[in-house]
């Protein structure tokens, strides 16, 4: 299929759009015309600037308020589309789209509307052009694809098809059955877009909240299969009216519109089995076996002080990088890179974000398949220079500037520790706090940026998501959304705020960008672990006591539970048989902080119902700036 994007989806002028769909490796754009009737130059500018770029106009739209008009109107509605066949000429257009009529005035019937689709057509005919008709889900009379496809079959002219919208058509729940008989040569364009499920209008549904395939709930699968039935082999384009892509990057949201076509094919192509969709099939999508590694990048100011939380977290040092200023902290499963090295990326990104997590390792079945999925997906690969006795790590750009490396048990990837590392004698006095590995990680970015960030894991990796949540925070609402293994081996929830004032929203400012915010830690035994943490000096933090005397009245724990939470600050939460507990640190240097967790009973959750005591906590404590952050 030929895959093309509207430059509706897009940010900017017309110039800046086209060059970001250029970039992203389209070869087919929709132009909308809002953004002609706003462009400086004529229309025959438009196509020089296309043409120099690769690109085809494949599509002007939309014609609006077309068929069924009364027949004082009938005639003015045919000089105006003969104005924009004009102009598609000029552009170099073969296709102008129609959307169904919503005027008030327009007058229903297929049969009408049938003989004005006849009578445009072959005016458009007679210049080489061709019309294609779409159903909107509020159009006054005909809001079904079933209802277009009829007005197009009977208007019997090879100058008209129909236009399917999966948002029109999924948003409507309409019967995807008729869609398989529809001859292909019929169909002459297919638009994408997939959308959250929400209870509203379907007009300000549509023009607000739609987003690519594989970022909302629609079951575009399900779309897919039933044209894939028809045989059709033609255009497939996005149409995207979404607040977070107009306020984003016109390049990175190209890019996200290329990355949501590849993947959706992809599926579409597992799906199929040997029929091909895609020139050349992707590697499968990489089962995430665990966390490998969690890097931070060190300053000379911050090294000290991190070394002690590390140390008072139950973390011992275990060995010295071979060449470099990294070190090698493990407890349990975990491992945690310290990077002071002064020069490098670990040093660049400190500069730009100060101490923070550089980059997470993800253990994979396959890490040079992860890696060529990744690169399919258009995803940035990173290489850097390796030393003498070096792996070279496959690895990707991730949020923030930060870096996402594959490594694996296959290869030598699975001896890193032992290739690059030497031991360091165990610590007499280290004292274990009983973490075994890394529960989730937590990562805050900007509002426009979530989107982004789902698709990008959720193509890559073998993950689910679960339904968006608010989480109320003192200072506004965050968005949360988790991504996560069927077994639990990676978990990554993603945060942003429309609000400055949030907590995510104050890590962006401090940290000068998106990155990971918080890491938790899982313990088989949270009451020994939280005895160890203040053995080994760390300050947790406080939990008000009201929050211990609702805990009591909600619940039947008894007194003595209640007191022993309470005594070390633990939060508590119960989802059917399940239980959560969960107790954090302080942040250090205002900037991120660890969770401890632990999970009982089979628990799936991450403590939402503790969220928004969590963060005002977390807002008390950052006025306190006399106590020790540790």
């Amino acid at each position: 299929m030929q895959t093309a994007i509207a430059t509706v989806c897009l940010s900017g002028m017309l110039n800046e759009k086209l060059e970001a769909i250029a970039a992203a490796g389209f070869k087919g754009v929709e132009l909308f015309e809002n953004d002609l009737l706003s462009f400086s130059g004529t229309p025959s500018d438009v196509r020089r600037i296309a043409d120099d770029l690769g690109l085809k106009i494949v599509t002007f739209q939309p014609f609006r308020d077309f068929e069924g008009m009364p027949p004082e109107r009938r005639e003015r509605v045919f000089q105006r589309a003969e104005r924009k066949l004009d102009v598609m000429a000029e552009l170099g257009c073969d296709l102008l789209m129609i959307c169904s009529n919503v005027s008030p005035e327009s007058l229903g019937g297929i049969d009408r509307a049938a003989a004005d689709l006849n009578e445009l057509g072959r005016r458009a005919a007679a210049r080489g052009l061709r019309v294609g008709f779409e159903a909107l889900a509020w159009g006054r009379h005909i809001n079904d694809y079933r209802d277009a496809w009829e007005a197009v079959r009977r208007a019997d002219h090879p100058a008209i098809g129909l236009v399917l919208d999966s948002f029109h058509t999924l948003v409507r729940k309409t019967d995807l059955g008729a869609m398989r008989s529809i001859p292909r040569d019929r169909i002459f364009l297919v638009q994408m877009a997939d959308a959250p499920l929400l209870d509203m209008d379907f007009l300000n549904w549509s023009r607000n909240y739609r987003n690519f395939p594989g970022q909302g709930d629609l079951d575009i699968d399900a779309f897919m299969d039933a044209l894939q039935a028809t045989g059709y082999g033609g255009l497939l384009s996005l149409e995207i009216f979404n607040d977070q892509f107009r306020a984003g990057s016109a390049r990175n949201v190209a890019v996200d519109g290329h990355r949501s076509l590849i993947y959706m094919l992809d599926r579409l192509q597992s799906r199929c089995g040997q029929q091909a969709v895609l020139p050349q099939p992707l590697p499968p999508r990489s089962k995430c076996q665990g966390t490998e590694f969690i890097e931070f990048a060190i300053d000379e100011t911050s090294q000290q002080a991190f070394a002690a939380l590390l140390s008072g977290l139950g973390f011992r040092k275990a060995g010295q990088h071979i060449s470099k200023s990294v070190t090698r902290w493990t407890q349990g499963h975990i491992n945690i890179v310290t990077n002071s090295e002064k020069d490098g990326f670990a040093h660049s990104f400190n500069i730009m974000h100060g101490t923070g997590v550089c980059a997470i390792g993800l253990r994979v079945e396959n890490a040079t398949a992860t890696l060529d999925r990744a690169q399919r997906l258009l995803d940035a690969p990173f290489r850097q220079a390796v030393g003498p006795g070096e792996l070279e790590i496959p690895a990707v750009r991730g949020l923030g500037g930060s870096l996402v490396y594959f490594t694996d048990t296959a290869s030598q990837l699975g001896q890193v520790w032992d290739i690059e590392f030497s031991p360091l004698d165990a610590d007499q006095s280290h004292n274990d706090a009983g973490l075994g590995f890394v529960d989730h990680i937590s990562q805050s970015m900007q509002y426009e940026e979530m989107l982004t960030w789902q698709l990008f894991y959720g193509a890559l990796l073998d993950l689910s998501k679960t339904p968006e949540q608010d989480v109320l925070d003192p200072g506004g609402i965050v968005k949360s959304q988790v991504l996560q293994t069927m077994k639990g081996e990676l978990r990554l929830v993603l945060n942003a705020s429309q609000s400055s004032r949030t907590l995510s929203s104050r890590f962006l400012s401090e940290a000068f960008g998106s990155g990971v915010q918080h890491i938790a830690f899982a313990t088989g035994d949270i009451f020994a672990t939280t005895t160890a943490l203040k053995a080994n000096g760390i300050t947790l933090l406080a939990i008000p006591e009201n929050y211990y005397d609702d805990l009591e009245a909600k619940t039947d724990l008894s007194g003595d539970a209640i007191d022993r939470l309470k005594a070390n600050n633990i939060l508590y939460e119960r989802d059917g048989t399940g239980e959560y507990l969960q107790v954090y640190t302080r942040t250090f240097d205002e900037r991120f902080f660890f969770e401890i967790v632990e999970r009982r009973g089979g628990y799936k959750g991450f403590g939402a119902s503790n969220a928004q005591v969590r963060l005002s906590a977390q807002a008390r404590d950052a006025r306190r700036p006399d106590i020790p952050r540790r």
